[in-house]
């Protein structure tokens, strides 16, 4: 039996609800938990920190469990999590696990994967250090302090899980191993069928409304073609006025009869929203493992993306998608462009994206890799011989 602790941030504590009864705990995760559950001789824990008392069922599956640790405002950030560092430990102590994954750099759970006393890899979901150059991140802003404090865990580490080679890139001065490992995407949207492509095509962009997401320099763009073609580009993300860019944000899509803002859409939502489209627009400054494109991969839906950080990973110019230049207005038109000007050419980008996110990114398969890792990781150690998953 391999026994295996997950540390990874809980979405009531993001969000600060604490009144919602049901766990989350982001796309990928809950992508591989049915793929953890139907592996035989494996037991699993979920471990995450809150700042409050939150229901925490017993387990979310017959072999993997669910602990929602209570951690002071104290223990968090201001004194170097360490009280998330220490009531991890505590309760790892008692589990006993084979090998820790920290998932994420950008919070305690890297810090409480490489303090825990046992083996452990970390995954990064976000390059940090690349986000807060990208935003000019002010000293001791929360992604400058983050981007430090993924310097200081990968390396003492025993590996790092890189999603795509600009992960791996990124951090290859600083880890001891690394494997390349993407996300997993929600098995669910392989099960969308897109429907038959309505009067006006949908073009639909998806991601927090931010300036490295890039949307006010998108809506610039299509300006000169929205004079030409007919299209609604319908935009998906939590959005605040609070910023420069998410004033201004509203002001463009206020001012475009062909533009929609239509707020924050979860998973189930946006499997809908995907039923509809004509394609995905991602047209970001920085992204590493955009799991809106695996989805939409999965979902038989087109893509068109910038050609930045992991996301050529992800995508094959010309064969499962298009790449383009996210700095220039052109490139990014041109490619909108070429997708609803050619239907079947779109089509065929479509299924063969299918197929590659079946192959690359189906949950089973990134289960399975996971446990290759671990137990190459435990080899290592001496504590199992290796063996094939």
């Amino acid at each position: 039996m391999l026994r295996i602790a997950i540390i990874t941030a809980e979405i009531r504590e993001h969000k600060k609800d604490y009144a919602d009864p049901k766990p989350g705990f982001g796309t990928p995760l809950e992508a591989l938990l049915p793929a953890f559950a139907a592996l035989p001789d494996i037991e699993v824990h979920f471990i995450s920190c809150l700042r409050q008392p939150v229901h925490a069922p017993e387990k979310l599956a017959d072999n993997i469990w669910y602990h929602a640790l209570h951690v002071p405002k104290i223990g968090w950030l201001r004194t170097g999590y360490q009280g998330c560092i220490r009531t991890t430990r505590k309760l790892l102590r008692k589990i006993q696990p084979d090998i820790v994954h920290g998932h994420g750099t950008e919070h305690n759970n890297a810090l409480c994967a490489v303090f825990s006393g046992f083996p452990n890899v970390i995954t990064l979901h976000g390059n940090m250090r690349s986000i807060a150059r990208v935003n000019h991140a002010k000293p001791f802003s929360f992604e400058w302090l983050a981007a430090r404090l993924e310097s200081f865990t990968i390396p003492r580490s025993d590996g790092v899980v890189c999603i795509t080679n600009y992960t791996r890139e990124a951090v290859a001065g600083l880890a001891k191993k690394m494997w390349l490992v993407p996300n997993a995407v929600d098995a669910t949207f392989f099960e969308v069928q897109p429907q038959a492509a309505g009067e006006i095509p949908i073009i639909l962009c998806v991601g927090s409304i931010c300036a490295y997401k890039n949307q006010n320099n998108f809506i610039r763009a299509l300006d000169l073609l929205a004079q030409r073609k007919k299209f609604k580009v319908i935009f998906l993300g939590a959005g605040s006025e609070k910023t420069a860019h998410g004033r201004e944000f509203f002001q463009l899509v206020a001012a475009r009869p062909w533009c929609r803002f239509d707020g924050f859409a979860d998973r189930e939502q946006l499997k809908s929203y995907l039923r509809d489209a004509t394609l995905l627009a991602l047209p970001s400054l920085e992204d590493n493992c955009p799991m809106v494109v695996l989805e939409a991969m999965a979902a038989s839906v087109p893509v068109v993306a910038a050609n930045i950080g992991g996301v050529p990973d992800l995508i094959e110019d010309g064969k499962t998608g298009l790449l383009c230049d996210p700095n220039n207005a052109a490139s990014m038109s041109g490619a909108v462009e070429k997708l609803l000007a050619q239907p079947q050419f779109a089509r065929t980008l479509a299924a063969t994206a299918n197929r590659s996110a079946q192959e690359r990114f189906h949950p089973a398969v990134i289960a399975r890799r996971h446990l290759e890792i671990y137990r190459e990781v435990l080899a290592f150690h001496g504590r199992m011989p290796m063996k094939e998953s």
